[in-house]
């Protein structure tokens, strides 16, 4: 069994805390694997957890535009968490099917966001797989049963080092991952509409050309779901309807009913420790 998880708009802190307690209840075996939507309130930038804030944030242009801010637990780049869904997944390593390789994970856990783009009408396709196919955890399930139920390892795959969800060429969804106590944390943006002028307002660059040249690469490399919607002529969606497609693709590619429930009382305690201990503080937050 599944738990789905909506926790609705909360603050940068709360929602990386809440991740995190998650993980930590499952780890103890105190809820079942877990799909989680949410939002952000305010609009947050995020960052990686290996990533200089000092130098890679302009924290005044943050304050004026009223942004939030917090690192993450896992790695990655800044994001903008503005309009958009945002997802996290936590399941134990050993959940049947899930592949030992932490790449070929990722590309099993993520195939729930490539049915979900595919429900929105959109020709969405994951970067290093040769066949439109879209094998799902129960595919893999079912590869497990056939070898005797041996776990997948590393070894058996050939694949490159990240698979990315395009549309139109394009990078429509950032996702992270990251293992504790043998319990995979994986969460990610689907972007609904960018707002790469602001994204790149708030980041530090060396000069207002290299801030022109990034941000040029950035656009040929990041689209949203309702740019592509309107130059295919359709109607542009909503944050409902994503929700809606998305835990539909997540429930195909798991397999599984996902039974609507809410955070125990043991995750919320932890959550409002978290976020006012790590991931509201600046120890955290501006650690390098």
């Amino acid at each position: 069994m599944w738990r789905f998880v909506h926790t609705g708009n909360r603050t940068p802190a709360e929602n990386m805390a809440i991740d995190e307690a998650m993980l930590t209840a499952h780890e103890r075996g105190l809820v079942p694997p877990t799909v989680r939507f949410y939002g952000w309130n305010p609009a947050t930038l995020s960052i990686g957890c290996f990533q200089h804030a000092a130098k890679e944030v302009d924290f005044t242009a943050l304050r004026e535009y009223g942004l939030g801010f917090v690192r993450r637990s896992t790695g990655g780049r800044a994001v903008l968490h503005d309009q958009e869904l945002t997802y996290s997944i936590i399941v134990s390593e050993n959940y049947p099917g899930i592949p030992a390789s932490v790449v070929e994970a990722y590309r099993v856990l993520s195939m729930g966001l490539l049915l979900g783009f595919r429900k929105l009408g959109l020709d969405a396709h994951m970067t290093g797989l040769e066949s439109l196919e879209t094998p799902t955890l129960a595919d893999w399930q079912a590869d497990n049963s056939r070898r005797g139920n041996k776990p997948m390892s590393a070894a058996c795959f050939d694949a490159p080092s990240k698979y990315e969800l395009v549309v139109e060429g394009r990078k429509i969804a950032g996702s992270a991952q990251m293992r504790s106590k043998g319990v995979i944390l994986q969460h990610g943006s689907v972007l609904l509409e960018l707002d790469s002028d602001l994204l790149f307002n708030v980041l530090s660059f060396n000069d207002s050309e290299d801030k022109q040249r990034m941000k040029k690469i950035f656009g040929r490399k990041a689209v949203d779901i309702n740019s592509c919607l309107r130059r295919k002529g359709d109607p542009p969606v909503t944050i409902r309807d994503l929700e809606e497609a998305f835990h539909q693709g997540f429930a195909e590619n798991l397999g599984t009913e996902l039974i609507p429930g809410t955070l125990t009382d043991f995750e919320i305690e932890l959550a409002n420790q978290l976020a006012e201990e790590k991931y509201g503080a600046d120890s955290w937050n501006l650690k390098k």
